[in-house]
């Protein structure tokens, strides 16, 4: 009974809490506990002022902390036999409380991290300080005398998590490796608080994501840009190498649908459009040769020469309208008589009436 394993925890030297395996040492059995912090034979047993329970059995006590040593004493339900009972320092098994007030310097890449002395024990005491950013897989740990510890090589690009606590000395101060809850952890950026780094995290996600977009846009507008400039250079090398051949068909299509090949009525009615043509399409070749042609007859006064295209009742077509069919029918090499009329012709053109 002197083996039972107990579980003692001294809160900063202000609570007492043991437990014990109540299923497991006492089965069926509902025990009592006492303590008392007097020394000597004229002890004062008190009983267990707030319990522990495990599934309805006391497993354990908690109590005020009175002084250095503990006496505690475990009977069963009525307190008539002694179950269990120990003598101990109560010192021996503190654990501390967390720190408080815990302030973070930056100077460059270097961090101090510093809280407020505890009243008692400090020299049984060390701080502890963790961290990792947000590249680390795990905590790196540092530790030194109560109450200031410092680090370096942090870097201002990244974000980093801390948290710091108190352990008691072993086994100078304790019997137990006991050390105080961490501290409300902290997350810093190059000497400035946040709130956490995954707000961090997510602006550099944004970022990126933001960048990739611009990025990809930019590139469609650029590729759009070449292909637009690829296009007009190949419109221009398509019509510089292949130009466009006019179709004749346009022009003559009244002589063949309106006036059903009657070349005479034909010219008759379209005396203004020829002129056009003349005027948009002549070469100055035949220009040249129709004034020569006409400053020929004016000096020489020759005989006239035969009228190309000369048909009865048009006696009065002006000296215009003969260069303008001379214009538009080359020179030929042949004349053909049809009814009294002469047309001259070569071997690449062809009349129909």
């Amino acid at each position: 009974k002197d083996a039972i394993n107990t579980t003692i925890i001294n809160f900063n030297n202000e609570k007492m809490q043991i437990t014990w395996a109540a299923r497991e040492l006492f089965p069926n059995e509902n025990v009592s506990f006492s303590y008392t912090f007097d020394e000597g034979k004229h002890k004062v047993w008190k009983p267990c002022p707030t319990y522990l329970l495990d599934q309805d059995y006391n497993s354990g006590c908690l109590f005020k902390t009175e002084g250095p040593t503990l006496a505690i004493s475990i009977r069963n339900s009525n307190g008539s036999e002694k179950l269990f009972s120990k003598k101990l320092k109560s010192d021996f098994y503190i654990k501390p409380n967390r720190p408080e007030n815990v302030t973070f310097f930056w100077k460059d890449d270097t961090v101090t991290v510093s809280c407020n002395k505890p009243e008692r024990a400090v020299k049984c005491l060390q701080l502890e300080l963790q961290y990792k950013s947000t590249f680390d897989k795990g905590w790196q740990s540092r530790t030194s005398r109560c109450c200031s510890i410092g680090d370096q090589g942090f870097d201002p690009r990244k974000c980093y998590s801390f948290r710091v606590r108190l352990k008691r000395l072993v086994p100078y101060c304790n019997v137990v490796h006991y050390s105080s809850d961490w501290a409300a952890e902290t997350y810093w950026m190059n000497g400035t608080l946040l709130d956490s780094c995954d707000d961090d995290d997510d602006d550099i996600t944004t970022q990126s994501n933001t960048v990739t977009v611009l990025s990809c846009s930019l590139a469609v507008l650029l590729m759009m840009l070449i292909l637009l400039i690829l296009l007009c250079k190949w419109q221009r090398l398509q019509i510089s190498v292949m130009p466009a051949i006019p179709d004749p068909k346009y022009i003559f299509v009244d002589l063949l649908n309106d006036h059903n090949g009657n070349f005479q009525e034909w010219l008759d009615k379209t005396d203004h459009v020829l002129l056009q043509t003349k005027l948009e399409y002549e070469e100055p070749d035949c220009i040249t040769e129709a004034e020569s042609q006409q400053e020929e007859e004016n000096s020489v006064k020759q005989e006239p020469l035969e009228k190309i295209f000369t048909f009865s009742g048009t006696a009065e077509n002006s000296d215009l309208k003969a260069t303008q069919i001379a214009c538009l029918i080359p020179a030929s090499n042949t004349i053909a008589s049809f009814a009294g009329f002469h047309i001259l012709m070569n071997d690449d053109m062809y009349v129909m009436l």
